[in-house]
């Protein structure tokens, strides 16, 4: 099982192919897996990374009382320390959209290109969302303590449903699918995890500090507050293009991978077009 130090964590990552490096950071409270569609596709011309976040999958929790995404950001830096890659695409959805933004602002000489899916910025844009990012989140924890957090996540996408539309949650089995393929994910690590996304509004994001070229999807099913983010989200970077995916929900990705990968693979093509030197020195190990 291929696993490297991350600060004070073992980390689990798969790596495949060959070719300038991308690296994908799942949502909250899945695993690397949920990635297997684009790694399945882009391997062949890149080297794609994918890893369980702290307190996910295989790499698991740790003794710390608290995370954040600004650790999660640390995190990632450290792999790609471990792996010696100097300079990569970053694709990140929801709570992996997340760290990605705060790592590509606080790093942009190692982002060659940028993808934030399905995900938001710190800024709460209403009190309605801050009763669904904030609020409703931080109430998950004591329910999940009780009946565990699969039970309390089909109830909450039954809500989403009835009050943000038909399609906001995707398809949701594909999720439990992966869920049940993984390790099951620890109940205080679950709350950590929730707590630290909960939190996102407190990180500051300096997103004029970002210059890779970025690409910003949303399912089109999106919830009302999340569309409004990707518009936020593509107005805050200079130069970003953003784009709903036909009949996605909250997990893009698996909902239209098709549509998700050509997106992709149509920004790797112009990020490491430029300069296909340094595309390649960058995955050197």
């Amino acid at each position: 099982m291929p696993t490297v130090r991350t600060n004070d964590v073992e980390t689990y990552y798969e790596r495949r192919g060959e070719g300038p490096p991308v690296v994908f950071i799942h949502g909250a409270i899945v695993d690397h897996s949920q990635w297997d569609p684009q790694l399945d596709a882009l391997s062949d011309e890149y080297e794609t990374i994918a890893y369980d976040v702290r307190g996910h999958g295989r790499t698991g929790g740790s003794p710390r009382g608290r995370y954040s995404v600004d650790l999660f950001a640390d995190d990632l830096g450290a792999l790609l320390d471990a792996l010696d890659v100097e300079r990569a695409a970053i694709c990140g959805l929801s709570t992996g959209g997340c760290i990605a933004q705060v790592f590509a602002a606080r790093h942009p000489d190692r982002v060659a290109g940028l993808v934030l899916a399905d995900t938001f910025g710190p800024e709460l844009l209403s009190r309605s969302e801050w009763l669904q990012r904030s609020a409703m989140l931080r109430a998950t924890v004591l329910p999940v303590r009780l009946v565990g957090y699969e039970r309390v996540e089909r109830a909450m996408v039954w809500l989403q449903e009835r009050f943000s539309g038909e399609g906001v949650s995707g398809d949701y089995e594909q999720i439990e699918r992966i869920r049940e393929s993984g390790p099951k994910m620890a109940t205080d690590e679950f709350a950590k995890v929730i707590r630290a996304v909960a939190a996102f509004h407190r990180t500051e994001v300096d997103f004029s500090t970002i210059t890779a070229p970025t690409l910003v999807l949303y399912g089109e099913n999106e919830a009302p507050f999340m569309r409004r983010q990707a518009t936020k989200l593509a107005v805050e970077i200079d130069g970003s293009t953003v784009e709903a995916v036909p009949g996605g929900g909250h997990a893009s990705n698996l909902d239209n991978p098709h549509f998700f990968t050509d997106a992709i693979r149509e920004l790797l093509e112009e990020v490491y077009s430029t300069d296909p030197v340094e595309a390649a020195d960058g995955g050197e190990e």
